[in-house]
């Protein structure tokens, strides 16, 4: 498909999902089921992840709900009614939990205690108090602005309309789900198709008398605005909200550990059928709101909440191959290839193995019959082997001693974290010398976060590749636009196109060059503290020259396994002629500068525990301010920040060089003093 006719695509989709956003939300009447609409969004979300240039401001991506309707007031949440990112194996609340950890600055052995509530599948509503009178509620909206729909909550006896209790806040935004019990439903059927759009259809009828003959019910989960809210926990907030008159969930638990958040979910799954209300799911929040805040959110949603959905889709069939993708950095990713089945309404013919040590453990053969399942946007995985159904054919495979691609050996190398062998075999091949890794580098290279060079995508790459236009980076910058021209599918038009995005593009920053580079263990984060270290590209590239790789050791978040990397590259002859070629072509922009911060051309360095705060929230501080972390002792250091339990080789260097030694109040005196 080209890139107008994928655009086409897209935009058709978009139209498609805010049609049926209007007629699920705006009007309570779904055109479809929620299994096809499901499909139509993950979709979208699929085609922007696989093509750069899609994006829609009422793309799924970028929307909560929808926008409130015309037939109410609308009104401004005053603190914004979020969506929740989703899991769906353990894999991801493990993730979840790491993110969570790293982010805090605490170990893995940090115990976090995280309620656990199944997630009602009803209209969410934010109930607006003063004084212990309700005022005001209002729908979730598009998250930031909602419908006034007071008088039909009003019409809901689970709603207490006034609260005496003196240890009631001052002001408080009480949020929670509106919903109607399944049996309840059974007498709505012919209105509407679930109890999800009954609940939201009755809610927002234009006469609340008419909403007041529907048996609405409301549970309360969490809130919004707080003035004089006393807890400090989730659960003890939960056991307030009952005895200030409030229904909440009876299968809410206080847990902590994945295992046993998964233990949690199995039975709460068995019992889902016998429930007399829709749940899709369990919602995870860390208990603690100290630790909510200083988490706080991420684009649309909490950090410190998520919800682990039901949503899996499985399927019976036949493994009739086992092929070998080759990824950018040499890893080789074995991919199932199996009889076509229908799982959830889609196609699937392939299904992830994940590694070698994942077929072992299995006991995955060619010709197996297995259980393929399908969750959410998750890659198909098999989950097991129906051993009673082998045949005596099916041989072991045989993972790859050498790369199909190249031909060079393949490894699993030592892991300096966990002292253990990687799960992942590698192609030992550096550079470009190995024709699947060059193709996704250079995919890799014209990516989002990389070049971004519109028009340009995966498919570009490799039809390029295959008739000789670019074997290298640089070469997209020398295209023979005249053979272009001639190719299928090509015009003067499109042509022009890309040499445009190509030209637009040349100007870059050495950031997004770095990133760009496809470098094992070196992120767009990494890239940026490297490039704020070596501030031009010259700098950078003559780390070949000087071979001072021990020198990235002062770069706070750089370390031995990201230096070993950067070596290993560098040790590349065909690398180090790609970056000189690039250096001709392009203009690269120096690390920019924040000239306006109180800690320009500032150093710091942290030793010690840190009171009340992370790491990671003071160096972010620092930065904001234009100032630099580094993580070792040396003339180049300006402060030195001490908190308990020092490294005293690091106080010890600070005196030797006469560094100046501040304590934590210091610091925050340092950064609120006016320059």
């Amino acid at each position: 498909m080209k890139n107008k006719e994928i655009k086409k695509y897209y935009k058709k989709n978009i139209e498609l999902i805010n049609k049926y956003n209007k007629f699920y939300y705006d009007k309570s009447k779904p055109l479809i089921s929620d299994q096809k609409y499901d499909e139509l969004k993950k979709e979208i979300l699929i085609l922007e992840k696989k093509y750069d240039f899609l994006k829609s401001k009422n793309s799924p991506s970028e929307i909560v709900g929808f926008k409130p309707s015309k037939n109410f007031t609308k009104f401004m949440h005053r603190v914004p009614m979020l969506s929740l990112s989703n899991a769906f194996s353990e894999d991801d609340l493990v993730n979840f939990e790491k993110r969570i950890l790293n982010y805090l600055s605490e170990s893995e052995n940090f115990e976090i205690y995280y309620t656990a509530e199944p997630k009602i599948d009803g209209i969410s509503a934010s109930l607006i108090y003063k004084n212990g009178k309700f005022i005001k509620g209002l729908s979730r909206g598009d998250g930031k602005e909602g419908e006034d729909i007071t008088k039909n909550l009003e019409t809901i006896k689970d709603i207490p309309k006034s609260i005496l209790f003196k240890d009631f806040p001052e002001e408080i935004d009480i949020r929670g789900e509106v919903f109607i019990q399944n049996s309840n439903f059974i007498n709505l059927k012919e209105k509407f198709a679930n109890p999800r759009n009954a609940a939201s259809g009755s809610l927002r009828q234009k006469n609340p008398k008419d909403t007041q003959k529907i048996p609405l019910k409301f549970i309360a989960y969490t809130f919004g605005f707080e003035k004089g809210l006393k807890e400090k926990k989730q659960s003890e907030y939960l056991k307030r909200l009952s005895d200030w008159g409030f229904k909440t969930n009876p299968l809410n638990k206080v847990i902590s550990g994945v295992k046993n958040l998964i233990k949690n979910y199995d039975e709460v799954e068995k019992q889902r059928a016998n429930l007399d209300f829709d749940i899709d799911g369990i919602v995870y929040k860390i208990n603690d709101f100290d630790l909510q805040k200083r988490l706080g959110n991420v684009a649309n949603a909490p950090r410190w909440a998520i919800a682990h959905k039901f949503s899996s889709n499985k399927a019976v069939s036949k493994i009739l191959n086992i092929d070998i993708q080759i990824g950018r950095t040499g890893a080789l990713t074995p991919v199932a290839k199996i009889k076509p089945i229908n799982i959830g309404g889609v196609q699937v013919s392939n299904a992830s193995l994940h590694n070698e040590d994942e077929i072992e453990r299995k006991d995955i053969r060619i010709g197996d019959i297995v259980t393929v399942e399908r969750a959410g946007d998750v890659i198909p995985h098999i989950l097991f082997v129906d051993k009673k159904k082998r045949s005596k054919d099916n041989l072991k495979f045989l993972f790859p001693k050498k790369c199909p691609s190249c031909g060079s050996q393949t490894v699993k190398e030592f892991n300096l974290i966990t002292k253990k062998n990687d799960a992942v075999r590698r192609c030992t091949s550096e550079g470009y010398e190995c024709e699947k890794i060059a193709i996704e580098k250079i995919k890799h290279f014209v990516s989002k976060d990389a070049f971004n060079i519109d028009g340009f995508g995966k498919k570009i790459v490799e039809k390029f590749w295959n008739i000789g236009l670019i074997k290298q980076p640089q070469d997209i910058f020398k295209l023979n636009f005249k053979k272009i021209e001639k190719l299928d599918g090509w015009g003067k038009l499109s042509v022009e196109n890309l040499r445009y995005s190509i030209n637009e593009k040349k100007n870059i920053s050495i950031e997004r060059l770095i990133y760009s580079l496809g470098i094992r263990h070196i992120g767009l984060e990494n890239a940026k503290l490297i490039s704020k270290y070596f501030k031009s590209f010259s700098q950078f590239k003559n780390l070949s020259k000087n071979k001072k790789f021990n020198e990235l050791l002062n770069i706070d978040g750089i370390g031995e396994t990201q230096i070993n990397s950067i070596k290993s590259f560098f040790s590349n002859k065909i690398n180090l002629s790609v970056l000189n070629a690039l250096e001709e072509v392009l203009n690269i922009e120096d690390a920019s500068n924040n000239n306006n911060g109180k800690f320009k051309d500032k150093t710091f360095m942290i030793t010690g525990k840190l009171n009340g705060v992370s790491r990671a929230e003071v160096k972010s501080l620092i930065e904001e301010n234009a100032g630099t972390t580094v993580s070792s002792v040396s003339k180049k250091l300006n402060y030195l920040i001490v908190g308990e339990k020092p490294t005293k080789r690091k106080i010890e260097g600070a005196k030797n060089f006469k560094i100046t030694t501040i304590d934590q109040k210091q610091f925050l005196a340092l950064l609120n003093k006016t320059s």
